[in-house]
């Protein structure tokens, strides 16, 4: 299936609306290396004027550039798609990604969340038996393993290397049309996104392919035939009934997939999630009028971050970092923008109604179990 979030929801990369991004490039720690992949040659792209040399091409060396374009579409499809795969549980059905010849498959945590039995089903037919490996719901991520022979896994790109306008594919498996292909456009990257699930995702790519359900978990790919994503949310529209907005979907970037996966793998779990922690359970308080008012804390985790700073349960946090937190999703999404180890002001409303700023050194989120 394929997550949706509200339009209202998305928070931009820039503006004066937006969250920062996680400092720096994520990478794996020593003792976490990214998992090692077999070789796959990646397709090799013809060579294709831009738009702008194009509009100044005759018709043939037009038509001639438009068929170039259109023969790399279909190199990476026939490329690609062996290693794209459907994961169907006894209730919803998704995509999935072959990791590795050993039968290592990467998908959405949403896509087997509750399950961990599954029928996988490859481009060309044959059906095997799925089992999961693990899950982390925080990047909704999880890997799944079959044990098959003869599998193609799929070469992952450096997402961080994405421009916007990158021309780019998302395969897979909308509303169960196995081995389907939309195309499209980086439309942005360093996205802040929030699931209905609550789960905040930073730095996501945003991207104008088509994004239906069942692409969950699927691959977003470059023409070189390699993965730089994977489809994760379609947008909603308020103003369209809630249904799904045309030309904006987001996914997950091959760097934080590789490098989950690939602890999950070696691991059996994440040990290091590089997502900031302050150690606190809140909940939402409103003011007198009805307003958002901040994040009540109802628990100090002892011994983390929040403790050590003297936060207490009933103390209301408006602001971390000088970003303002006036709900819990707000500030889930403030902390997906900082870095364990940051030191950041959190602003607090204590019950006697006097504000207090207190420093926190942040935490990392522990880890999958």
């Amino acid at each position: 299936m394929a997550g949706a979030i509200g339009l209202g929801v998305v928070v931009a990369a820039c503006g004066p609306s937006a969250v920062p991004g996680r400092a720096g490039a994520r990478s794996s720690p020593p003792a976490a290396p990214r998992a090692t992949r077999s070789p796959v040659t990646p397709v090799a792209p013809a060579a294709t004027p831009s738009p702008a040399g194009l509009a100044s091409q005759s018709p043939s060396v037009l038509a001639r550039a438009l068929t170039a374009l259109q023969t790399d579409y279909v190199q990476v499809v026939r490329h690609v798609a062996p290693s794209v795969v459907e994961i169907s549980t006894t209730t919803d059905l998704g995509s999935g990604i072959v990791f590795n010849r050993q039968g290592d498959i990467v998908t959405n945590n949403h896509v087997v969340s509750g399950h961990t039995q599954f029928t996988v089903t490859f481009a060309n037919g044959r059906v095997a038996h799925g089992t999961l490996v693990n899950a982390f719901a925080s990047d909704d991520l999880a890997v799944i393993r079959v044990h098959a022979t003869g599998l193609q896994p799929a070469v992952f790109a450096d997402s961080s290397a994405l421009e916007v306008g990158d021309l780019v594919m998302a395969i897979g498996n909308p509303l169960g049309l196995q081995g389907s292909v939309s195309t499209g456009i980086i439309s942005a990257v360093g996205r802040t996104v929030q699931e209905s699930s609550g789960v905040t995702l930073p730095d996501v790519i945003q991207t104008s392919a088509a994004i239906n359900p069942g692409n969950s978990g699927g691959a977003l790919v470059d023409l070189a035939g390699q993965v730089v994503g994977i489809p994760t949310l379609a947008a909603t529209d308020a103003q369209l009934g809630g249904s799904l907005a045309p030309g904006i979907g987001f996914a997950i970037p091959s760097d934080v997939v590789a490098d989950i996966a690939g602890q999950i793998i070696r691991y059996g779990r994440v040990v290091n999630s590089h997502r900031a922690f302050l150690g606190v359970d809140v909940g939402n308080v409103l003011s007198a009028a009805g307003s958002p008012a901040g994040a009540q804390v109802a628990r100090v985790l002892s011994g983390d971050p929040a403790a050590r700073a003297g936060i207490r349960a009933q103390d209301i946090i408006v602001a971390v970092d000088h970003h303002p937190t006036l709900s819990v999703a707000a500030l889930t999404a403030v902390l997906a923008g900082l870095s364990p180890g940051d030191r950041v002001a959190v602003e607090l409303v204590l019950p006697s109604g006097a504000h207090r700023v207190v420093t926190v050194r942040l935490g990392m989120l522990p880890a999958s179990g």
